[in-house]
């Protein structure tokens, strides 16, 4: 018996710059996928700190977003969400590969996130796409009940390295 072929997301998003407008949906979605969502004072701090905001769209639906910091040589993915209809179909890896290939065409070397270490999907989709860890960041995230979780930093060299 064969394997069958996993779905793959629809081919025709776009991706558009953040607005505040766009506030309401994305933290709804954030709401839907995270355990501890950011908060609208969190995305709105990233678009008032100038950092790249971006928005994924199919024509009828918002896909996921990202918030990414740049820095000279670098850039920081802060935030990356795919609405909770298109996970599991290679849309989060189609969305990491242009937030790579946005942030080389700025200039920038690498791309630096944390990933919590129980985000064992996030996980797996970062290393397969070419992040290694570098560090851990102790008790960086909230838990359950007042805890704290570790983050690991992870790290991916862009272009030509």
């Amino acid at each position: 018996m064969s394997a069958q072929p996993k779905p793959t997301a629809p081919p025709n998003w776009r991706a558009r710059p953040m607005l505040r407008t766009d506030l309401e949906q994305v933290v709804r979605v954030e709401r839907e996928i995270y355990p501890f969502p950011w908060t609208a004072g969190n995305f709105a701090d990233s678009l008032d700190a100038r950092y790249d905001a971006w928005m994924f769209e199919f024509p009828d639906a918002l896909a996921g977003y990202a918030i990414v910091m740049r820095a000279p040589d670098e850039a920081h993915l802060l935030n990356l969400g795919v609405a909770a209809p298109y996970q599991g179909r290679g849309l989060g890896r189609s969305l990491l590969e242009w937030l790579a290939g946005d942030a080389a065409r700025r200039g920038a070397r690498a791309m630096l996130l944390e990933v919590r270490p129980s985000n064992l999907r996030a996980l797996r989709l970062y290393e397969t796409a070419g992040f290694e860890r570098i560090g851990l960041r102790r008790a960086y995230y909230p838990a359950h009940e007042g805890s704290r979780e570790d983050a690991l930093v992870l790290k991916r060299v862009l272009g030509d390295g």
